[in-house]
């Protein structure tokens, strides 16, 4: 009957919170990044048999506190939604599992099988956070291999001109897949085939330097391919030898590498239940219990809660004006005409967009991109994956970061030519201006914590790049022209 419950308290959490689940396995069938955590349950289950005995040996018992951990989890769900974080809600979805599991079996269950439950975390779709800094330690990498196989190469952010060709180290060649497959396959053969700790932590650190690494070296290969057989076949021969070849060698050796010293005997128990049932600390955890049934109960009153709270503050919604315009700025005037590479940042779910294009006496030209949300939910992040100045297959791509103006957040951005644009983004919201996508989301989560409505703005100020005609000057002279910034974006918003 215990199992029974918490079968029944996970299948009702999985269909409560339905939509991060579905977005979830989604990722895992249709990401190739993710396409590894297919796997996932298969591993658990089979973690789970390993120790279905000790299991058995163990009484179930329901314990309160693990209740307050369910509503921290359940709390962070919350916080994630209001904040349009999908890796937070994500989280806190397998959170909940693992603390209903507690909640209702007890904890010397819970530390029986305590690596299935902590392993479950690996279900959740994380990673793509590290592109940005895999692509430049990437480039990087390729640059030191470049010369030392005196083949002259120049860099640029994340993009390589070599005599071969002008090469990218995209985000689909940043490493990322690898590294996160590696991470999950690492923690598990460190669980399962060492004892010693020590060893352990020099396993799990070759597992994930040995992949930043390889994939260096894979960039590399390709781009001395492309100077020997040209770039066509170069970028074939990478999809197959190196997607599928070339990494399944590396992680073969790493784990040959480790071999020698793995210390976890075969008939080793991953389980001991004689020490779990006399440590005292668990002991004195378990005088804590109370009724299965009123746990289940309670568990299901705190997520109907939470899920309620957020679908309050997700209708919140600030009055807007039915127009605004982009004013007139002293000494600037409105221009048109194209660009080197049409730019047009995103602003999904945004009620107002304006995208405008100034210029002064001094040669100076500007584009100008503002957004305004009458509130911030699903499908409405001013700070959202993919929205502001680089929009996803906009032939954009992001080179390498750049000093802000005036508290934003700044940007170098190329398109093929190359064309260098600097662009340079700030949010606005309840009285606070700055460029941090963290700070708004924080901004928006204590409003709708509070059910209060507020309007968020996006401005992101943009200019090509040239040697003789500087970004940063215009966009600095531009900025210095609108007067205070905060004050100038206010007036937008109010359409005056």
């Amino acid at each position: 009957m215990p199992w029974a419950l918490l079968g029944l308290a996970w299948l009702g959490l999985i269909a409560l919170f339905h939509a991060d689940w579905a977005a979830m396995a989604g990722q895992w069938w249709d990401s190739s990044t993710y396409n590894h955590i297919l796997l996932v349950p298969a591993i658990l289950v089979w973690l789970v048999s390993l120790r279905w005995a000790a299991l058995r040996q163990i009484a179930p018992q329901g314990w309160w506190p693990g209740l307050v951990l369910f509503a921290g989890a359940a709390f962070l769900w919350m916080l994630g939604d209001f904040a349009g974080f999908s890796l937070v809600t994500q989280t806190a979805c397998v959170l909940m599992l693992q603390a209903s599991f507690l909640a209702l079996m007890g904890p010397r269950l819970a530390a029986a099988a305590l690596f299935p439950l902590a392993y479950m975390l690996f279900l959740v779709p994380f990673g793509d956070e590290l592109i940005p800094i895999l692509q430049i330690v990437t480039a990087r990498i390729v640059m030191v291999l470049l010369h030392l196989a005196s083949i002259p190469a120049a860099l640029d952010g994340v993009f390589i001109t070599t005599p071969a060709g002008y090469f990218k180290v995209a985000e689909a060649c940043s490493g990322v897949k690898f590294l996160i497959a590696m991470t999950a396959y690492g923690v598990l053969v460190c669980q399962v085939c060492f004892r010693s700790w020590p060893r352990r932590a020099a396993f799990m650190a070759l597992a994930l330097v040995v992949p930043v690494l390889a994939n260096g070296v894979r960039a590399w290969g390709t781009i001395v391919l492309a100077g020997q057989l040209g770039i066509q076949f170069a970028a074939g021969f990478d999809h197959v030898f190196y997607g599928w070849v070339f990494f399944a060698v590396v992680m073969a050796l790493t784990m040959l590498a480790g071999w020698p010293f793995f210390d976890r005997a075969r008939d080793d128990p991953p389980v001991q239940v004689a020490p779990i049932l006399a440590d005292r600390r668990l002991a004195w955890a378990a005088r804590w219990s109370m009724a299965q049934g009123v746990i289940l109960a309670a568990l299901a009153g705190l997520a109907l809660g939470f899920v309620a709270w957020g679908a309050a503050a997700g209708r919140l919604a600030a009055p807007l004006p039915a127009r605004i315009d982009l004013p007139t700025v002293p000494g600037w005037h409105r221009v048109g005409g194209p660009s080197g590479w049409p730019w047009q940042p995103r602003h999904g779910g945004a009620d107002h967009r304006l995208l405008g294009r100034y210029a002064d006496g001094q040669g100076h030209v500007v584009d100008v991109s503002f957004a305004l949300y009458a509130g911030q939910g699903e499908g409405r992040e001013a700070g959202g994956f993919g929205e502001g100045a680089v929009p996803p297959g906009s032939g954009w791509a992001w080179e390498k970061p750049a000093t802000g103006l005036a508290g934003g957040s700044g940007a170098m951005i190329q398109a093929p030519g190359p064309v260098h644009r600097l662009a340079v983004t700030w949010y606005r919201t309840d009285g606070w201006l700055g460029g941090s996508n963290m700070h708004l989301k924080l901004w928006n989560i204590a409003d709708r914590l509070l059910l209060r409505a507020r309007p968020t703005a996006t401005l992101i100020l943009s200019s090509e790049d040239h040697a003789s005609a500087p970004a940063a000057s215009a966009l600095a002279a531009f900025v210095d022209a609108t007067g205070p910034l905060d004050q100038w974006i206010d007036r937008v918003a109010r359409g005056t």
